[in-house]
């Protein structure tokens, strides 16, 4: 499965892997801030009343799988890490 037909792929990642311009390891580079991100608000809204259900485990997950196509793993994450 590709990840244009996931369907937890996200615009920004697809923008992001489809750009021929971009090397992969500029890709990893974005791809990889724009998953760190995307965590810290995680992080926060699960500290505070914030919506948990803002589309940032849509993002997390489009970014993690457009990583594994770079060949490229994330950190573990899990209740501990939030």
């Amino acid at each position: 499965m590709t990840l244009k037909n996931s369907p937890a792929h996200h615009p920004d990642v697809i923008k992001i892997l489809d750009d021929n311009a971009l090397t992969a390891p500029k890709k990893i580079e974005l791809l990889q801030s724009m998953y760190d991100e995307a965590r810290d608000l995680q992080r926060a809204a699960s500290e505070s009343a914030m919506d948990a259900d803002d589309g940032n485990n849509r993002l997390l997950r489009s970014v993690e799988l457009a990583l594994e196509q770079l060949g490229v793993g994330t950190p573990e994450a899990g209740a501990a890490t939030l």
